[in-house]
């Protein structure tokens, strides 16, 4: 992901109202993000309960911002991150919601998914897959991982504002 101002961050916001904009806490490692190990930005408000953002990079280029609701209740099974598919989960996976964007968004349409509950996907899709035979290059699928974990970030955010 290429870095991303604060200014151009509260900018990208889909499915927000102004105020909602505003009201945007940054995550306290903002400053200091590695940007190149990370494939969206994503963080939980630590000052609203269950509100949690996400910041892609859509296909055509600018950044997608979408503000996510977290589910009250938590799967009842192990959950698989749609965005990361990481079999071997080290974390939690929770189903966020959030508003389309634009005049379906207004009238209260929403779309969701289960994304791991801190946003570790880009850390996931980065570990060395096991081998799955003799032979299996290793590294191809770790970058085949990262690039269908940006497709598929990418396809939520378009979801988000197909509702525009």
């Amino acid at each position: 992901m290429l870095p991303i101002t604060e200014k151009d961050l509260r900018a990208s916001f889909v499915n927000t109202s102004r105020k909602e904009t505003a009201d945007i806490t940054l995550p306290t490692w903002f400053d200091d993000a590695d940007w190149a190990v990370l494939d969206y930005l994503g963080w939980r408000d630590p000052k609203i309960a269950r509100r949690a953002y996400a910041v892609v990079p859509a296909v055509d280029g600018g950044p997608v911002g979408i503000l996510l609701q977290r589910a009250e209740a938590s799967p009842r099974t192990r959950a698989q991150c749609s965005w990361c598919r990481d079999v071997k989960l080290p974390n939690d996976v929770v189903f966020y919601s959030a508003r389309r964007a634009g005049a379906a968004g207004r009238k209260g349409n929403t779309v969701g998914t289960l994304i791991c509950q801190d946003f570790e996907c880009s850390r996931n899709v980065r570990k060395t897959p096991p081998l799955a035979y003799e032979g299996f290059d290793v590294e191809a699928a770790r970058l085949q991982r990262i690039d269908e974990l940006r497709l598929r970030a990418a396809g939520f955010a378009d979801t988000v504002l197909a509702g525009s």
